[in-house]
């Protein structure tokens, strides 16, 4: 995450990172992994990792402009999660998942 930060302050685009563009740049590097999917089943994988990278980067910066810790964000989620979809109910009606609220 610090090279990440570090590169963004030097080539000056913190400018151009506040929230709502980090949003859209994630939802737009995010919508080009799923053009490598659209009507085939094959891609190149080095092409689709390339977006994930991107994708990823993003999501750091935006942690960062939140002044959010990302371990400890994802950690809360998956406890949420977890709370919300217990696994022993998940067990019993794998079938149901999808509809389990």
């Amino acid at each position: 995450m610090q090279e990440i930060i570090k590169f963004q302050t030097e080539s000056y685009w913190k400018q151009f990172h506040n929230p709502e563009n980090l949003a859209k740049s994630i939802s737009i590097e995010a919508a080009k992994i799923l053009e490598y999917f659209q009507g085939n089943k094959e891609y190149n994988k080095e092409e689709v990792v390339d977006e994930l990278a991107d994708v990823i980067d993003y999501c750091f910066l935006m942690a960062d402009e939140l002044d959010v810790n990302v371990k400890e964000i994802v950690l809360n989620k998956m406890e949420k999660t977890a709370k919300k979809y217990p696994l022993k109910k998940l067990r019993e009606f794998p079938q149901n998942m999808i509809n389990y609220r």
